[in-house]
């Protein structure tokens, strides 16, 4: 199941720049996770520093 990020994103971009499969972009008011993309690694989840990641 693939990631996803909560309200608490600060949009600091950290996320983004660790994912390998470059399923995360930066959306309208936080960034977001493309489901179909998502390889379930955990590295966005890793690095990010309000815990605004989870499996979901």
């Amino acid at each position: 199941m693939a990631y996803k990020i909560s309200d608490e994103c600060i949009s600091c971009g950290a996320c983004s720049a660790e994912c390998p499969a470059d399923a995360i972009s930066e959306g309208a008011d936080q960034y977001e996770i493309d489901a179909a993309t998502c390889t379930d690694c955990g590295a966005c989840a890793d690095v990010c520093p309000t815990d605004a990641i989870s499996q979901g």
